[in-house]
């Protein structure tokens, strides 16, 4: 299994280019199952998570060829085709491994009448039930059935248009919903729709492929379901939280990096922590610059909520950023309950963090010191990159696995910019 060295205490000073977005692709690959036609996906990132919904389409029936594959581009373009799907049911063995696997549900209901999903997986950090997929789903009229770990949908008669309300913001479930509801029969409102950038890139790109979709980036979408959608071309969105997670690297490490391709206005709450913490945001012809604005990290509140609030997949590195910040900083995390498993990982390497509740308290210290340290999810790999980055001494993440699922060519990034990192094998 890799690992990872980093001996940091080196700013940071160039460029990196953005990836295309993972939580967007992840919902763009899907909609491929809408239709008969090409899906053509550009600026799709090199993931493991990419490599996994793949596998999990092709076992659906859908084709996919890859072009721009070359080792050292970044990105490629990707074109799906589901001319016949051959098979509704997705299986644990690969459902178990990528929680975003169940937005196939939404689009094989919708387009075959029936799905056969395993329960989800991904990262440990928290339970994150569907129930809300289901109940948008059912109020479209599907029979759905929990049975032996699996979720079995028919809608024999096809989807029709209705009222789905959440009771609370759902990312997934707005995807999964709004999916189905453009092949759905007449109009369908959702309310208290998720607004992240994410969904609005699905929803252009559904767009793009025929869909009637009102109300994009609001609360309240309305859908008019169509008989079929056709094909079509996407360039995936630049993706929010590498670029934040990037920028947190030039702040923990007080030097400047700018970040390439990605937008101010996909960023806001993030931008306007880091100006809280000390920490320029500027925008450039090509992306947004990053360097501390005089000197010192200041200690800051922070408190994780749905779009337009602070992401909770930026807390992580946030905490590892604030663990030299000049004073005290209390981050609070709403969306998950399990979301401070890297404290005591950064607690080995020098910070001072107190978890009390959904709350963690952290006092800046002056230096954090390498050692080896365990990855346990996606964005806690990336806090202890970061902190490897800033520490005195040699630090080695182990479990890197996680990074390989949401961060592509990482160390060639950072190397690039100045990181004394290397990837190595541990067997």
């Amino acid at each position: 299994m890799d690992k990872i060295i980093i001996r940091g205490g080196r700013p940071l000073s160039g460029r990196i280019p953005i990836s295309g977005a993972k939580n967007a692709a992840l919902t763009l690959m899907p909609a491929a199952i809408l239709t008969e036609e090409p899906l053509t996906l550009r600026n799709l990132p090199r993931l493991a998570d990419i490599d996994t919904f793949s596998h999990l389409l092709n076992q659906h029936g859908v084709s996919l060829t890859l072009e721009g594959s070359r080792p050292e581009e970044f990105g490629r373009v990707m074109t799906l085709k589901a001319s016949r799907i051959t098979n509704t049911v997705a299986p644990y063995d690969i459902v178990r491994r990528m929680r975003a696997s169940v937005l196939v549900l939404g689009p094989l209901l919708a387009r075959c009448g029936e799905a056969t999903v395993s329960l989800p997986g991904g990262c440990a950090i928290g339970t994150r039930p569907i129930d809300l997929h289901l109940k948008g789903l059912e109020t479209l009229g599907a029979r759905i059935e929990l049975t032996q770990g699996y979720v079995k949908a028919i809608a024999p008669d096809g989807l029709k248009g209705g009222v789905v309300r959440f009771p609370f913001v759902s990312v997934g479930a707005t995807e999964n919903v709004l999916m189905a509801a453009t092949l759905a029969h007449g109009e369908t409102v959702i309310e208290n729709a998720a607004r992240e950038p994410e969904i609005v890139d699905l929803a252009h790109c559904l767009q793009a492929m025929g869909a009637e979709i009102d109300g994009i980036g609001t609360e309240r979408l309305v859908v008019q379901g169509k008989t079929r959608l056709h094909g079509a071309t996407y360039a995936v969105m630049a993706d929010r939280i590498e670029a934040g997670s990037y920028a947190c690297a030039a702040a923990i490490t007080g030097g400047e990096l700018e970040l390439l391709g990605i937008q101010a206005n996909t960023l806001g709450a993030v931008i306007e922590a880091f100006d809280q913490a000390g920490v320029a945001v500027t925008p450039t012809r090509e992306g947004l610059k990053v360097a501390r604005r005089n000197g010192e990290l200041r200690g800051i509140s922070v408190t994780t909520a749905p779009y337009p609030g602070f992401p909770t997949d930026m807390q992580a590195q946030f905490m590892a950023m604030l663990a030299l910040a000049d004073g005290a900083s209390v981050l609070t995390e709403t969306i998950f309950e399990n979301r401070y498993m890297h404290v005591p990982e950064l607690a080995r390497m020098g910070a001072d963090i107190q978890v009390r509740g959904r709350s963690a308290f952290v006092r800046g210290v002056p230096q954090l010191t390498g050692a080896p340290v365990m990855a346990t999810d996606l964005r806690a790999s990336m806090s202890l990159v970061l902190a490897g980055l800033a520490a005195q001494g040699e630090t080695t993440v182990n479990r890197i696995y996680h990074l390989d699922r949401g961060y592509e060519r990482l160390e060639e990034k950072l190397s690039a910019v100045g990181a004394d990192i290397e990837r190595v094998s541990a067997g």
